[in-house]
């Protein structure tokens, strides 16, 4: 094999230790094997040592320690390491914290991959975003991308620095020299999970967790493995496109979740009983406005007196943004990833709960 055809596309993926992260390095490392994978993390995984490859074969990430908000350290690597694809998934992914958190990993961490893919002519970068970039006040009942704006106010610094890193990576799209594409994965779940059902288990082990609103809200979920196999088509899409200034995907932002949605205290409730846990009440919820005043009590004292005049580090138990996504209806209509892309879930939620438990 000559020296030319040997070179393989250098691929980077931020956050490569995270849970929707490793999912794509197993995707990416089973169907491209001319891949040589990469990853940006401030710690360091030992999962990603050895990942199992085409039949089998045994891959491993370079794994690359380092902070993406630092300039200076990212021109480095990637004048070192001369990346052909980026997929930005690393995130300050809390419910809680202070602004400058969310604004120093999410937003100028965004800017600065921007940045040094512009200055060291790497041309595709697949985002991972999120749904919270366009969840207001209101419910959101199948809607499009067309027909969900950025709300003028947020009740997260989470949504709201997603929504700004979203805009920068669209508007970083030239059509040429950086091909860009967000993708919008909501409450991802499955095996190796750490947050979302481990956090709901917990509180409802402790009896601290209650329906919020009436039970009846509907929401878009998405198995891991799904959320990750939308990165590798909206990759192929940027990839394959023999016009790239004519291709659909090109700067524009796609939801992304399971088949249907579900309704949220039903599939709690269904997750509970799986683990031996007994389902919540409908007698015993609580009501939306309540619970809503309840959050913006917690949040005040809080954060001016917990984590201001105490110093204390801690999140409050609930908050109005939690309150909202567990009341309100959050699902999408799915029809631009499945037109410009071909997206559809490979897991269903059966199959996806068989392998979780």
């Amino acid at each position: 094999m000559s020296e030319l055809t040997s070179i393989k596309t250098r691929v980077l993926i931020t956050g490569g230790g995270g849970f929707l992260a490793t999912a794509i390095i197993r995707m990416l490392a089973k169907e491209h094997p001319e891949f040589e994978l990469f990853s940006i993390s401030r710690n360091y995984y030992s999962h990603l040592e050895s990942i199992e490859g085409i039949e089998g074969e045994k891959v491993s990430v370079r794994q690359i320690g380092g902070d993406i908000s630092d300039l200076s350290f990212m021109q480095k690597i990637f004048k070192e390491y001369r990346f052909d694809v980026v997929f930005h998934v690393a995130a300050f992914a809390s419910m809680w914290g202070p602004w400058k958190d969310f604004e120093r990993v999410n937003i100028l961490g965004t800017k600065n991959i921007i940045q040094v893919m512009k200055e060291f002519n790497v041309p595709k970068l697949i985002y991972t975003s999120s749904p919270s970039a366009v969840f207001g006040y209101c419910d959101l009942e199948g809607v499009d991308e067309e027909n969900a704006p950025y709300p003028t106010k947020f009740h997260s610094y989470y949504a709201k620095s997603k929504a700004a890193a979203e805009k920068l990576v669209l508007a970083a799209n030239d059509g040429k020299n950086l091909l860009t594409v967000a993708l919008r994965p909501h409450l991802i779940w499955g095996p190796g999970d750490k947050h979302l059902i481990p956090r709901v288990l917990k509180m409802a082990r402790s009896g601290r967790l209650k329906i919020v609103g009436d039970g009846k809200n509907l929401v878009d979920i998405t198995y891991v493995d799904n959320a990750a196999y939308a990165h590798l088509l909206a990759y192929r899409a940027l990839e394959s496109a023999s016009a790239p200034s004519s291709s659909k995907v090109l700067g524009r932002a796609y939801f992304i979740a399971d088949e249907k949605p579900v309704v949220l205290w039903d599939f709690i409730n269904k997750i509970l009983s799986l683990n031996g846990i007994t389902p919540l009440s409908l007698e015993k919820r609580v009501p939306f406005k309540l619970a809503y005043k309840a959050g913006a009590v917690a949040e005040f004292s809080y954060k001016y007196f917990v984590n201001g005049l105490l110093r204390i580090k801690r999140e409050p138990p609930m908050t109005r943004y939690v309150v909202m996504m567990l009341a309100k209806s959050h699902y999408f209509n799915h029809k631009r990833s499945q037109d410009d892309f071909g997206y559809r879930p490979i897991v269903d939620h059966s199959e996806g709960l068989s392998r979780m438990i």
